[in-house]
């Protein structure tokens, strides 16, 4: 008999509270929730007086994480992670400030405040990433939130398609073959008896295909029989072993997932034949847009009707990200009430991927800003967009971006890993960039040269190698030595737009011309998971944008830093004033690291006049431009302090710029720019009355490396006359379609008499 999961834990708990112990060393079990992910990441639960409770981050740290990777089962602990990143618990917050020295058995043995005793709330939630092997012979006691190879017992871990035709096994990806199934760690073949169309539109989905198409079958059929009378081939006596065939599925076609499909091994009858008269099925998959021959960057083609386009931020990973829609005009993220894995299917397929290997939740991509469209998510798994489920507008339901919902896509195999490395670095995440390029019809490995090279190209490498995003775009590396064999630049004049799936899908030189030569001079990288994303708030700048003439005697320490027009230059000093567009800024981090200055406190340059450091040379460019695009103002104010103005509840500010403190902008907090300090403005003396654009580009010379820089931008119109200023349709260059734009651009030139 075979004893339900739950009931062998509960018995477990049992035998080891058998004898008398003490309330601080009573045996706990642990599991792992939240959103479903990885085997070995999530939130950190205990189950204490038969209630399931969560654990504060305060005081937990690496060594704490070891004890309880160990004890749910796993070799070793790879980080944890604070403030609910993987989503709030429910239930009682059980231990606080737990202190483990790493050799502990049980995170029970740990010192902490005693059970129950906390001054957290679930907001400081702590989580736990372990290794993905176990300790041998251990039976793990960790639960997590329903794993989709996992169902009724079955296991199925993997799916393939095994090409068949030769013009099959040359393609990549693999789009059409004979379905196979790792059962057990054993690869079975699946008996085409009743397999369906929905069957295919599950299996092509996990392999990262939106949609299944029509197969020849008879002409595969004459394939199977010819090789069944081969006397060379295994195939006969293999295909008369049950433990070759999986007998039957039976898929709805709105599954993410084959394991969620009802499947029998094996025929109901004892000595039946898995797969009588029948041979194995045959999937053919339609790839996205991306991953069509020849296109690196296609675009999807949906119908006409309750079509919401959708889109990814702030992914580490091509197919994964927060999601975001476009309605009324505007992008806004969607809230994680019954956000699951069919929803997230839908977005997946729209985007041209295929199913959803993970829903996720509590803004695990990162918190958005402006609207929520969505909420209460509600799809049978069918639709073509989003806009085709059910849902409720999120301002009924009260929803925050603290809960902004996020995917995790399954992607097709195009093997662009294989074809870029890096090498001569201090660890994998950096080294110089090589990569793998045809040269005189032969496959090479070669440098790239460094010449022009920069963040948007890097993080093409990053994101082909599965590492993440680029933090550093390097155009000499002398220090780094590279492979034996693969100095010669293969690869020149690399222009990329940044969202390219990989290096060989960028612009490039058709002959090599590299001035500077390879060597020293070769491109390389440095890689990182997480990246911050600084985003204007847009709304602020137009409620609080306002004119002042001010005198020069107050404008002193303002022009020695050149944040005036140069017309102030021949004013006679201190007497007259310069007309200034005053206004405050908001910049928060919406990414899922922090904002630093690339150079350290060693690097900053003092200024005497303000007595401050600028930590970056220029953090914000202040422009006031024609609608026809030319600059009739410019202003620009040098970061001289990078810190946490504000934070959202729960977390902590970390960065202050008093003392000599450390710069920068946590994940989730924002800096802000009064409007009353100097330079925060654009000097407008010069400037005649009229209609104009007034623009904000933040980090503009990406010297920080960010996840999104097409957020940096912020526009206003403008309209000056003489006397006063109004400043409308403030928003960030992604916030809008792109017809929202035109017409909005269109209609302020009409009334301009321009064209």
């Amino acid at each position: 008999m075979v004893m339900p999961t739950g009931t062998s834990r509960i018995l477990l708990v049992l035998v080891l509270l058998g004898g008398p112990s003490r309330q601080e060393l009573a045996p706990v079990q642990l599991r792992l929730g939240g959103p479903r992910g990885p085997a070995g990441e999530g939130r950190l639960e205990v189950l204490y007086q038969g209630r399931w409770g969560t654990v504060c981050d305060d005081g937990f740290d690496f060594h704490a994480a070891t004890v309880a990777c160990r004890q749910l089962g796993y070799t070793a602990a790879i980080t944890w992670t604070h403030s609910a990143t993987y989503g709030q618990g429910e239930g009682p917050i059980w231990l606080d400030n737990v202190r483990c020295g790493g050799s502990e058995g049980s995170l029970a043995e740990c010192a902490h405040n005693g059970w129950g005793i906390s001054d957290c709330h679930h907001g400081e939630d702590a989580g736990v990433v372990c290794s993905g092997q176990r300790l041998p012979g251990n039976s793990p006691q960790a639960t997590t939130a329903g794993h989709l190879g996992e169902v009724l017992g079955l296991t199925l871990e993997e799916v393939r398609l095994k090409p068949i035709l030769a013009r099959a096994k040359l393609s990549m990806p693999v789009m059409e073959g004979a379905v196979e199934v790792k059962h057990n760690g054993r690869w079975r073949q699946v008996c085409d008896a009743n397999w369906t169309r929905n069957n295919s539109r599950v299996v092509c989905g996990m392999l990262g295909f939106p949609r299944e198409k029509h197969v020849n079958t008879s002409f595969y059929r004459k394939l199977w029989n010819k090789k069944l009378k081969d006397p060379n081939s295994s195939l006969k006596s293999l295909s008369q072993k049950n433990s070759f065939w999986v007998h039957r599925v039976r898929c709805q076609g709105s599954e993410p997932h084959l394991a969620r499909c009802p499947v029998q091994m094996a025929p109901p009858a004892p000595r039946q034949h898995a797969c009588p008269h029948g041979m194995h099925a045959i999937v053919s998959c339609l790839p996205g847009p991306a991953f069509q021959k020849g296109t690196g960057k296609g675009k999807n083609k949906t119908a006409p009707g309750k079509v919401l386009p959708v889109r990814l931020r702030a992914g580490t990973h091509a197919g994964e990200g927060r999601v975001e829609v476009l309605r009324h005009g505007q992008w806004g993220t969607v809230c994680d009430k019954q956000w699951d894995l069919a929803a997230a299917s839908v977005v997946c397929r729209q985007l041209g991927y295929g199913t959803a290997k993970q829903a996720l939740v509590g803004a695990r991509m990162g918190q958005g800003l402006g609207p929520i469209h969505m909420s209460n998510v509600q799809c049978t798994g069918h639709e073509r967009s989003l806009g085709e489920c059910r849902f409720q507008d999120a301002e009924q339901n009260g929803c925050q971006h603290k809960a902004d919902a996020a995917v995790r896509c399954h992607m097709p195999n195009m093997d662009f890993k294989s074809q870029v490395r890096l090498a001569g670095g201090r660890n994998p995440e950096e080294g110089v960039v090589e990569v793998l390029v045809p040269v005189q019809g032969q496959l090479q490995w070669g440098a790239v040269c460094g010449a022009q090279w920069g963040l948007n190209e890097a993080m093409v490498v990053c994101r082909q190698l599965g590492l993440g995003f680029a933090s550093h775009a390097l155009q000499e590396t002398w220090y780094w030595a590279g492979s034996p064999g693969a100095s010669q630049v293969v690869m020149s004049g690399v222009r990329c737009a940044g969202t390219e799936l990989a290096l060989q899908q960028c612009q490039r030189h058709g002959p090599v011309h590299c001035p500077s030569g390879g060597g020293r001079f070769s491109a390389g990288v440095t890689c990182t998971a997480h990246a911050p994303d600084l985003v204007m708030n847009a709304q602020l700048v137009q409620e609080t944008a306002y004119l002042e003439d001010r005198p020069l005697g107050l404008l002193y320490c303002a022009h020695e830093e050149r944040c005036l027009s140069r017309s102030a230059d021949n004013m006679q000093w201190p007497y007259g004033h310069r007309r200034l567009l005053r206004f405050s800024s908001q910049i928060h981090n919406l990414g899922r690291a922090d904002f630093r200055p690339r150079m350290g406190r060693h690097a900053w340059t003092w200024h005497q006049c303000h007595r401050h450091f600028h930590s970056i040379e220029v953090f914000t460019h202040y422009d006031l431009l024609t609608l026809n695009g030319s600059k009739v103002a410019e202003g620009h104010k040098a970061s001289f302090c990078l810190e946490d103005t504000n934070c959202p509840e729960g977390l902590q500010r970390r960065f202050a710029c008093a003392n000599f403190g450390e710069q920068g902008v946590s994940v989730g907090c924002w800096d802000t720019y009064s409007h009353d300090i100097d330079c925060q403005w654009i000097d407008i003396t010069d400037v005649p009355p009229g209609s104009y654009t007034f623009q904000v580009v933040v980090n503009p010379k990406h010297e920080v490396a960010e996840s999104d820089f097409s957020n940096n931008v912020m526009r206003c119109q403008c309209k000056y006359d003489g006397q006063r200023v109004w400043m409308h349709g403030c928003h960030t260059s992604d916030a809008y379609g792109a017809d929202v734009v035109s017409d909005m651009e269109r209609r302020e030139r009409l009334a301009n008499n321009l064209v």
